[in-house]
């Protein structure tokens, strides 16, 4: 199944897509755009385009595991995201990605402005990679851990 991670953030949105056979994770691109309708619009239109049968979206708990502010947005344009495209969507702790995207890029030397051009995109790919190794250890069917669950 192609699943489309999704990375949002207040101003850039990371994309990043598995192969069918739900082996390797790719980053796609990077969305600017800071009106939140606007941005589940277009995310919803690219997971049609990329053939997306499922939609992961990154929850930005806190260290702690309790949900802040920004978890509340991100859940909102969930939803938003859901109900325009008509696909599911699965929302999948993403606690430390960002961290370790910034840890890639200082091994591949990428810097400056290509850094900040692609660091939500790989944000979005480790989101991936985290929910696809799940999915691997996990019945089919069963494709959302129930504390994640809306």
């Amino acid at each position: 199944m192609i699943i489309l991670a999704v990375d949002l953030g207040k101003a850039r949105t990371g994309l990043a897509i598995c192969d069918k056979d739900e082996r390797m994770a790719f980053p796609k691109e990077v969305i600017t755009e800071y009106h939140a309708q606007r941005l589940a619009q277009t995310v919803a239109e690219k997971a049609k385009a990329y053939g997306a049968e499922l939609i992961v979206i990154g929850l930005p708990k806190n260290m702690d595991g309790s949900l802040g502010f920004r978890a509340e947005e991100c859940t909102a344009a969930a939803h938003s995201i859901e109900e325009i495209s008509g696909l599911p969507v699965t929302l999948w702790d993403e606690r430390c990605t960002t961290v370790i995207a910034h840890q890639m890029l200082n091994t591949t030397d990428t810097k400056g402005k290509k850094r900040k051009q692609v660091v939500d995109a790989v944000s979005a790919v480790i989101i991936l990679e985290d929910y696809l190794a799940w999915r691997r250890n996990h019945k089919p069917g069963n494709e959302t851990p129930k504390d994640l669950q809306n």
